[in-house]
């Protein structure tokens, strides 16, 4: 890997578009970084320099009616989210912080890194994750060239959904200069059923029928007793395993679902409300993997269906040291394994495949990402088609070349 030899500062959309020219010419390949909290999920960036981009900030327009906003891709998320609480609104897909779980600090995160990632919390089983709120966006290819695409209102259909293409890419096909999404209300107030002791299976059998009852349930997940006991819940609480159903919205209708909830969920046996700080503690902790903070054993994110989520850990656990908890009504599985030279990759795969799902390995040491599959690995085809968006993108592989895929245009 060659080593990175520079850092190149822009703040504005010449200055990127100047700097990634120049790297074309003298064919230097960039890192794009913005705060950098998630410099560390991907395979080791294989870069001649550093392209940092955190001094694109500022938000640029911010429309409350019209629940739209547009700010620099490198405006700190943290002051976008004060922005939208102080006119009583929310990025509705609630990002999550890798910070902590990557051994960095809280709160680093950037607007453009959470589209590049596709961010999205506990609450993407209601309202889905960043690419379903993004709406448009300024970006420097790796041609050099400005360019937009989408727009700034929310009903814009016009040509391709670019916008759905770049959520997800980190930073690999262009680098967001300026960003628009929507927003939404936030909730004025919140509670958590809390259903202590079950199983795993019985907890998805919990979670499942709580989500399609007509609670609106906007956070379902398990947190088996290992886990349970390092949650922010009150005392005695989280002595062993629990299961956890969110409900938002208006003081009285949460109070009359939740109600309704406890009275669908009593065959699961006892269970207890949370009060709103309580609750957004909890959540807050679920979103930013807090139950596997802390220590450095490789974590993988996997996606399956929801009524897998147990055998995915099940069949882990017959080859591997592990522990985990279930989001998304189980449809996705956090999962820590014992540290070794390949992050468990084949015992993992092996599971969430027979599952019908597929796995991300989030958290491991620089040297294994660079030696298995960080990201899925994708059918022949599949890749042939990653491989021609890329060349018309990004033609001479400058941009993060190597983060997401160790073939040429990866």
């Amino acid at each position: 890997m060659s080593a990175v030899i520079d850092t190149l500062r822009a703040a504005s959309d010449a200055q990127v578009a100047e700097a990634v020219a120049w790297a074309g010419e003298t064919s230097r390949r960039i890192e794009v970084r913005g705060a950098g909290s998630k410099a560390a999920i991907g395979r080791p960036v294989q870069a001649d320099l550093v392209l940092d981009v955190s001094g694109l900030t500022g938000v640029l327009d911010y429309a409350p009616a019209e629940l739209v906003l547009t700010a620099r891709a490198g405006t700190p998320l943290a002051e976008i989210e004060a922005l939208l609480a102080g006119a009583g609104q929310m990025l509705a897909f609630e990002p999550i912080d890798y910070g902590p779980l990557l051994g960095g600090a809280a709160g680093q995160a950037t607007l453009g890194g959470v589209i590049a990632s596709n961010a999205s919390g506990p609450r993407r089983l209601k309202d889905g994750a960043a690419r379903d709120h993004f709406l448009g966006f300024q970006a420097v290819s790796g041609r050099g060239e400005v360019f937009k695409a989408g727009g700034k209102v929310v009903k814009n259909v016009t040509g391709y959904d670019l916008s759905k293409l770049m959520a997800g890419s980190w930073g690999t096909l262009s680098i967001l200069t300026e960003v628009s999404l929507k927003v939404l209300p936030r909730p004025q107030t919140c509670s958590t059923l809390l259903i202590p002791g079950l199983s795993d299976n019985d907890a998805l059998r919990a979670m499942s029928l709580a989500m399609g009852s007509t609670a609106d349930v906007s956070g379902a997940a398990h947190l088996p007793g290992g886990t349970a006991v390092r949650s922010p819940l009150p005392a005695g609480l989280n002595a062993e395993a629990v299961t956890a159903l969110r409900l938002e919205g208006f003081g009285p209708s949460v109070a009359a679902r939740l109600a309704d909830l406890k009275g669908r969920l009593t065959s699961f046996g006892p269970s207890t409300a949370l009060e709103p700080a309580d609750s957004e503690a909890l959540w807050a902790f679920l979103r930013d993997v807090g139950p596997l903070t802390g220590d450095e054993r490789p974590v993988w994110r996997i996606s399956a269906p929801p009524m897998q989520g147990p055998s995915v850990l099940a069949a882990t656990r017959t080859e591997l040291a592990c522990e985990g908890f279930y989001d998304w009504a189980g449809g996705l599985v956090w999962l820590a394994v014992g540290s070794g030279p390949d992050a468990g990759e084949a015992v993992v795969r092996r599971a969430s495949a027979a599952a019908g799902g597929h796995a991300t390995l989030i958290r491991a040491p620089a040297a294994v990402r660079a030696t298995v599959a960080v990201f899925e690995p994708e059918p022949p085809a599949l890749a042939a088609l990653t491989r021609q968006v890329k060349a018309s993108f990004d033609p001479l592989n400058l941009l993060n070349p190597g983060r997401m895929y160790p073939e040429a245009g990866g």
